[in-house]
């Protein structure tokens, strides 16, 4: 009696119990490695489905290919939940060039961005300026930029090794950069596209017009890193420069979409509740396997994983495939509301949207005191090269669930070759390797076996 007593002691002085938690997670990376699901999974979304954006026919059949996946692993529940979400259509390719002299052009690689209204059916042809941000661009004032098009050309710092941080520094060009340009008159927005490669994929992505009025907003497009340094360069040799682009994009009303979730339900703790997910839907230029197919995958595999290895959760484990997040996080802002709505108590809640590249380990948005805790568990985790573990950002869609009592986390997959996809037409299938999204699936499903024996402290 002794001796187990100083055991269970020394459990919960350290944290965990190494033993049976080394051998836990051995038995979670050995099921994925060997009879994994996630792959699979992720080809039909990607291959037989295609880019899911939102409100899309695709993005419909994702979720009745998701539930109907879900269904079969023989979980406590399964639902869908409904949520209204924007549609926005691309419409034709896109095209534009770059005009030294009437006659002479050079055509270059454009894509609509996320939200965008179109140009005129004949496209728009004017002087165009370069900006290397959005102070510069208020800085030079309407009288330099009306009847223009603005060019926002601050590319992704290289220097810095998260690459987050990076998109981080230069994506509100993205984002607002048709709204200042608009407020200052210019006739549309081109926007060297995020990412650290110089390729030919125009990458795009969400934007906002603010308040502006409808019949001020101006069409905004991402141009490729090597469109983007021929226009720069064109521009310094020839102030005079003319650029042209035509897309036909166009914002519907809302239509109903869906959250697709899956649960066990708690043995002995049935109303806290630990939520895995990512979102479903995606850009429509590619398949969505990095962002966010794999994030989808992987969630669904950690039910699978504690199904096929005959682990009965103490707590609520759901995964959560959340519908929007992309240009509007409708799907993650519904989850909250309607957990609020009822009461619901989550504990910890963890996110994969960083792609499906080798698990590096996880960032933590939680207290100090549970932070110390999870540093305790570094070492069952790094027998796997798992090693990052962090406080910082942990994911989009269940950021509306933080609390002052939950634990929320993302997955770090190694981000280097990330931006070289996102948003982009090469965001597909086989650009996603079957070891290291199976990895990515065996560290999320560990974690979440660690919170759900121990729990979390009380602030």
């Amino acid at each position: 009696m002794r001796i187990l007593g100083l055991i269970m002691f020394l459990a919960v002085a350290m944290g965990f119990s190494q033993t049976s938690d080394e051998k836990q997670i051995r038995a979670i990376y050995s099921s994925t490695l060997t009879e994994g699901k996630a792959y699979d999974w992720l080809n039909y979304l990607s291959n037989q489905i295609g880019g899911r954006l939102s409100g899309s026919i695709q993005a419909q059949q994702a979720v009745e290919y998701t539930k109907k996946q879900m269904d079969s692993l023989g979980l406590d529940k399964v639902w869908l939940q409904p949520v209204m979400v924007p549609k926005w259509v691309r419409g034709t390719p896109e095209f534009a060039y770059i005009e030294n002299q009437p006659g002479m052009t050079n055509n270059v690689p454009i894509c609509a961005l996320g939200g965008s209204v179109a140009t005129p059916g004949v496209g728009i042809k004017a002087d165009i300026i370069e900006v290397k941000g959005i102070e510069e661009l208020k800085e030079l004032g309407r009288s330099k930029v009306a009847g223009k098009i603005v060019f926002f050309n601050r590319p992704m710092d290289p220097t810095l090794i998260k690459t987050f941080e990076a998109y981080s520094g230069c994506v509100d060009q993205r984002y607002s950069g048709a709204e200042e340009a608009g407020k200052l008159g210019a006739v549309g927005v081109i926007v060297r596209s995020m990412n650290l490669r110089l390729d030919d994929y125009p990458h795009t992505g969400s934007m906002s017009y603010g308040d502006l009025p409808v019949d001020k907003r101006i069409p905004a497009a991402a141009i490729s890193t090597k469109g983007a340094d021929l226009l720069s360069t064109t521009i310094k040799l020839n102030p005079k420069v003319k650029f042209f682009f035509r897309q036909s994009c166009k914002q519907y009303n809302d239509v109903e979409s869906f959250n697709v979730i899956g649960e066990i339900t708690g043995s002995t703790y049935p109303n806290e509740i630990m939520v895995v997910g990512g979102h479903l839907d995606s850009w429509d230029l590619g398949d969505g396997s990095h962002d966010d197919g794999a994030g989808v995958v992987q969630s669904m595999e950690v039910l699978r994983l504690m199904k096929v290895n005959g682990y009965k959760p103490q707590r609520t484990i759901r995964a959560v495939l959340f519908m929007n997040e992309e240009n509007g996080l409708r799907g993650g802002n519904k989850y909250a509301e309607v957990a609020k709505s009822k009461n619901e108590k989550h504990i910890f809640a963890l996110e994969s949207d960083s792609g499906g590249f080798t698990p590096r380990g996880f960032s933590f948005d939680s207290s100090d005191a549970n932070l110390e805790r999870v540093l305790k568990w570094k070492s069952l985790f790094e027998p796997y090269l798992v090693h990052v573990f962090e406080k910082g950002y942990s994911g989009a869609d269940i950021g509306p669930l933080k609390d002052q009592q939950i634990v929320m986390a993302g997955l770090v997959p190694d981000s280097q070759r990330y931006f070289d996809h996102h948003h982009a037409q090469n965001d597909t299938f086989e650009h996603v390797n079957k070891r290291e999204l199976e990895l990515g699936a065996a560290a999320m499903a560990s974690l979440v076996y660690l919170f759900d024996k121990y729990g979390i402290l009380p602030n």
